[in-house]
């Protein structure tokens, strides 16, 4: 592995990048935060090993920064620092694992590896859309053309599933499990009651349907042709 060591005593970060090259891995050390920062975001890393205390620039500014320009590599913070408060503000900053000083090697070793071993982090959908129809998973909004649609929870749901399935068609047994969660047929009209209250909001005064019945198989909420 190519592994980045950031830390500002520099007889521990020799220590580290000997031990860590003794075991097969290429090491990069720095003892300062603006070339920990130069080279955590511009080169390439498998793991990325850093320190909280740094001159220049600390180390929360250096993972904070990385993760707003996109980087994503692993990164092991390391601080005398061992506080609940202190490692809660070192994970949320964007940290992926966390070694109060003084550490056995071993340890160190163990997390490195771990950190290295993670599947590759996917992001995150935060947004669906279809033309103008945009839902809002954080904020738990709808909107379509800019104008905010009111919608009831389980309306709110199923329109999100309708969204992440967009352009294929969803029977009714699919929304009665995914969105209601029956796993058995009500004997009601429940799901065509909500549909037709749901297109009503989504799709009343606009040019264009959004969402369709699809006769004798379920509804599909697609682009307009």
């Amino acid at each position: 592995m190519k592994l980045l060591i950031v830390e500002d005593d520099k007889e521990a970060a020799a220590y580290l990048k000997r031990a860590l090259s003794e075991v097969g891995h290429t090491v990069d050390a720095t003892s300062t935060g603006r070339n920990g920062l130069m080279l955590a975001a511009g080169e390439t890393y498998d793991v990325i090993i850093l320190d909280r205390m740094l001159p220049e620039i600390d180390g929360l500014a250096i993972l904070r920064t990385i993760r707003a320009s996109g980087v994503k590599t692993p990164v092991l913070l390391l601080t005398a620092l061992g506080g609940i408060d202190d490692r809660v503000e070192g994970l949320e900053a964007g940290g992926d694992d966390y070694l109060v000083k003084p550490f056995a090697l071993a340890e160190l070793l163990a997390r490195v590896n771990a950190l290295a071993r993670r599947p590759p982090t996917q992001e995150v959908r935060t947004e669906l859309s279809v033309a103008d129809l945009r839902l809002d998973l954080l904020k738990r909004t709808v909107t379509r053309g800019g104008q905010r649609i009111e919608l009831q929870p389980r309306e709110f749901q199923l329109l999100e599933y309708l969204l992440r399935h967009a352009g294929r068609v969803v029977t009714r047994t699919m929304l009665l499990e995914s969105v209601w969660d029956f796993h058995f047929d009500p004997k009601t009209n429940i799901v065509e009651t909500h549909m037709s209250r749901l297109r009503g909001k989504v799709d009343r005064g606009h040019a264009h349907e959004l969402i369709h019945t699809v006769r004798g198989a379920g509804y599909v909420l697609r682009e307009p042709d």
